[in-house]
């Protein structure tokens, strides 16, 4: 039997143990892995040191803005503005690293930092190098539907990613300078409207998800291309991420007269359902093909997921009476802490678990998603971390 000495003794050791785990625990993981991202000096707008635009670097500063305005810590504010300062002109007539040619929905990724700056500061360089991006669109090649190309190295090619990259801006453009141009927003219903109806799987399909392939070539000239539709034969978990993604930030600002409003509604609910039944604690890169040898559960879709689900509840975009789909996602959260998050030791953390880049520029097969490299600290998965710690701090 224990002593009174020895049993206070052990209570002390303990609580004291207690404080020494709670201690381990940041206050918040969006400000540990924003702040981390800050010290490695990642999303600075410059890559290799050289200013250049990258959609990495919208993603994160899209994210800082985010967090600017729930914790009004100027230090994110003025690391946007540095890294836009770092790739546009003082007069905002040239970006670096940007060439219209190329025709990258991704570089359109930094628009809505342009418009966000022009906002807050009244400059009018950043309403100059939104227009140029947007002045893109224009002439950006399209397939004989009207779905914009990924890029102009990919002839026809219609990617999920290109939704976040480029139609979100286009759709925010419209939004904040030109509400009352309704040929706008057609279009961009349009975009949303054609990428759904050519990559969504239809319950005939193998492995079917009921979620939506990376792309499709509406020429069915590419190698990968179904003879059905055009699209490619995996679903990839950041592809479908980023979607996501483009479907909740839509829905916050694009009026809900417009019928881009009630298409992007429509799709949430759809997809939703069949995102949550793919769970498996989180979500695996290949989501065609789960638990197959050389798959593996990856972080930038997960929390990608995670943000869009926690965002849409909370905004009321999705009805979770039953609780279904924020368990779901906090589950996935925690999941993410336990297994991505490092701790260096020096008040900085380190990301894990993403895959370092998916395109449809080979055959599109399980075997290359599976076959690229993972990278440390990948902005494109810090970033979505970011978000997702946002929104489940908001819990």
């Amino acid at each position: 039997m224990f002593s009174s000495i020895k049993v206070a003794a052990l209570s002390l050791l303990v609580a004291s143990l207690l404080d020494v785990a709670k201690a381990s625990v940041p206050a918040s993981y969006a400000i540990w892995a924003a702040d981390s991202g800050i010290a490695r000096g990642q999303g600075n707008g410059l890559v290799n040191g050289t200013p250049t635009v990258s959609y990495e670097h919208g993603e994160f500063q899209w994210a800082l803005r985010l967090l600017y305005e729930v914790t009004g810590n100027g230090s994110y504010f003025d690391y946007i503005k540095s890294g836009a300062d770092t790739i546009l002109s003082d007069d905002g007539t040239t970006i670096g690293g940007y060439n219209v040619s190329e025709y990258q929905l991704d570089h359109l990724r930094v628009g809505p930092t342009f418009t966000y700056l022009y906002d807050q500061t009244g400059d009018a360089k950043y309403k100059n190098g939104a227009d140029l991006l947007r002045a893109q669109l224009h002439t950006h090649p399209r397939t004989p539907a009207g779905q914009f190309w990924h890029m102009q190295q990919f002839f026809n090619q219609g990617w999920l990613d290109g939704v976040y990259m480029g139609d979100v801006y286009y759709a925010e453009y419209t939004n904040r300078f030109e509400p009352e141009n309704q040929t706008a927003w057609n279009d961009v219903n349009l975009q949303l409207s054609l990428m759904y109806e050519n990559t969504v799987q239809t319950p005939s399909d193998a492995n079917y998800t009921g979620l939506l392939y990376h792309g499709y070539d509406a020429s069915f000239t590419a190698i990968w291309a179904s003879p059905d539709r055009g699209h490619s034969p995996e679903v990839w978990d950041r592809a479908v991420g980023w979607y996501f993604m483009a479907l909740v930030d839509l829905l916050e600002f694009v009026p809900p007269t417009q019928e881009l409003h009630k298409t992007a509604l429509k799709q949430l609910h759809a997809l939703t359902p069949k995102l949550i039944a793919q769970a498996d604690s989180v979500w695996w890169l290949v989501i065609t093909e789960p638990g197959r040898d050389g798959n593996y559960f990856e972080s930038s879709g997960t929390a990608m997921f995670v943000y869009s689900l926690l965002k849409a509840v909370r905004l009321g975009f999705l009805d979770d009476s039953n609780g279904n789909i924020v368990t779901t996602a906090k589950a996935a959260y925690e999941y993410t802490i336990d297994n991505w998050v490092a701790d260096n030791g020096d008040g900085t953390m380190n990301w894990e678990a993403t895959v370092i880049v998916g395109a449809l520029d080979t055959d599109g097969s399980f075997d290359y998603y599976i076959s690229q490299a993972i990278n440390l600290n990948d902005l494109k998965g810090l970033a979505a971390f970011v978000l997702a710690s946002i929104e489940y701090e908001k819990l």
